[in-house]
């Protein structure tokens, strides 16, 4: 486990690229549409790959723990978006205005005609794909929760070595 802890902000980084590009091919190779929730799932992510990112460029300047703390908090904000949209799809509760469609206000009944006819609907509470009764939220939820605890272990091994 050591190198895992060791390496957590490249895992992090290398997890956040494939999730990212993973969620891209369902959208774009297999026209599995994202729903406005689908949509705030991704942000984290890219926030992740950012961050690590721009740490590996200003190491000296910022602390490790910190950074690895910021990766654990994007990580818990996808998990918690992504168990918000499962209570949408499992209808325990509603979702945000947003999830409804878009009825944006001061658009020209020419411009409401030409968003509706080009853009896809999802709703949040409608199902685009499920494995074994898990939906892609529910699987973000948990490799989300996953590597939230992954990245909290190992700002806990960085604090011990630093002993």
């Amino acid at each position: 486990m050591d190198v895992l802890y060791r390496n957590a902000l490249w895992i992090a980084l290398a997890m956040s690229v494939v999730t990212i590009g993973m969620v891209f091919i369902a959208q774009y190779g297999f026209d599995l549409y994202p729903c406005v929730l689908c949509i705030y799932q991704r942000w984290p992510y890219a926030a992740i790959i950012a961050l690590v990112v721009l740490w590996f460029f200003l190491r000296q300047m910022v602390s490790e723990v910190i950074v690895r703390l910021l990766v654990a908090a994007s990580f818990a904000t996808t998990a918690g978006i992504a168990a918000y949209h499962v209570g949408v799809e499992q209808g325990w509760w509603e979702g945000t205005a947003e999830c409804a469609a878009d009825t944006s206000a001061g658009l020209s009944l020419d411009q409401l005609r030409e968003q509706l006819m080009t853009a896809p609907i999802v709703k949040c509470n409608e199902i685009a794909w499920e494995l074994f009764g898990i939906s892609m939220a529910g699987y973000n939820f948990i490799f989300a929760a996953a590597m939230t605890i992954f990245m909290l272990l190992s700002v806990r091994y960085l604090v011990r070595e630093a002993k």
